[in-house]
């Protein structure tokens, strides 16, 4: 029994070193879905989070310090359609939350999972929590302690754009850092 419990775990670990260990070919710190590094990127395909101002770290805490003692500006990360994996475009933006994470222990985050409005109320809340969940596991394989994480999902519940085109459906697919 004990054992059948070690294989899980060594799975699982072993699949996330793999996940971590994929390198990104793409996207930008802006936060743009299309890699262009502009909202609205062909065809109306790009979205920004609104909070990235073109430098990866924010103003707060001490802008006399060093990089790490600045929350990211980008908090916010996409997804695509029924799907709970981590484009390959938002991993900088990830490791730049979790180079924050590690450097600051005393701090902790709520990870948001946000689902479209397609779907059940319930299948929605689970996508939510798996989207969390998804960064909550890139996080702790770069180095974060679980216990500064927390997710919570709202599902469809919290929308970011109002309406029914793919436009903002893809923006409220995401997870939001709220620290």
């Amino acid at each position: 029994m004990q054992f059948k419990s070690y294989a899980k775990s060594l799975a699982v670990a072993v699949s996330l070193a793999v996940m971590a260990g994929c390198s990104s070919t793409g996207g930008s710190q802006d936060g743009s879905m299309d890699g262009t590094g502009t909202a609205g990127g062909a065809a109306g395909q790009g979205v920004t989070s609104g909070q990235a101002s073109g430098s990866q770290f924010g103003q707060g805490q001490g802008a006399g310090q060093g990089q790490d003692s600045r929350i990211p500006d980008q908090r916010t990360i996409y997804f695509d359609y029924d799907r709970d994996t981590i484009r390959t475009e938002f991993e900088s933006v990830l490791t730049a939350h979790a180079q924050y994470l590690r450097s600051n222990s005393n701090v902790s985050v709520i990870l948001q999972g946000h689902a479209d409005e397609r779907g059940t109320r319930e299948y929605n809340l689970g996508l939510g929590e798996r989207r969390a969940q998804s960064v909550e596991r890139f996080l702790t394989v770069q180095g974060v302690s679980p216990s500064q994480l927390e997710i919570v999902s709202y599902g469809e519940e919290r929308p970011a754009v109002d309406g029914h085109s793919e436009q903002s459906y893809a923006q409220n697919r995401r997870v939001v850092f709220d620290y």
